[in-house]
This record gives structure tokens, sequence and C-alpha cells, in this order.
């Protein structure tokens, strides 16, 4: 088990989310706007880059529940939910 404290998850999200996930994904908001189209045909349901934000971060609170002790799973919340804030505070 990795162990890191509140400062080093915030910066390792910060690290996945501005290097590794954009540099492999492109730009979240249109990552997650394409998402949320792909998911609004399969459903029949509107969807929009910031639903898709809030259900990337229940599929890892999801996955906390089974494994506590894996630490990327908080990196990889905390990624998803500043992506969800700065998204959602530019106007979805």
């Amino acid at each position: 088990m990795v162990k890191m404290n509140r400062d080093e998850i915030l910066k390792e999200a910060m690290r996945i989310i501005n290097t590794d996930r954009n540099a492999d994904y492109g730009d979240a908001k249109e990552n997650f706007d394409n998402t949320a189209k792909f998911w609004s045909a399969y459903t029949g349901h509107d969807y929009n880059a910031v639903d898709v934000a809030v259900m990337m971060m229940l599929v890892k609170i999801s996955r906390i529940r089974v494994s506590p002790d894996k630490v990327d799973h908080f990196v990889d919340l905390c990624g998803y939910a500043s992506l969800c804030g700065e998204i959602s505070s530019n106007g979805r």
C-alpha cells in the first residue's frame, strides 16, 4: 500500500490532470462532452460534461468501498472533483 498525505494526494491529482491525462485524452471538457453525447445516445437521457465528472466520481466512491486502501482512488476522485468544479464554474 502506498502512503500519501493530503498534500501529496492533491499534488498527484494536479500532476495527473495537467500532464498525463491531458496528454493522453486531450482537454477534459471536450472529453467529458463527448462522453456525455455517447451516454445520452445510449440511455436516451440528456447528460452534460458536469454529469460525466460527477458519475466518474461515483465510480471512484464505489471503488473506495471495495478497496479503501488504494490511494489512487482518492487521487482520481480529487482530479475529477477539480475538473468538475472548473467545468461547472465556466458554464458547463
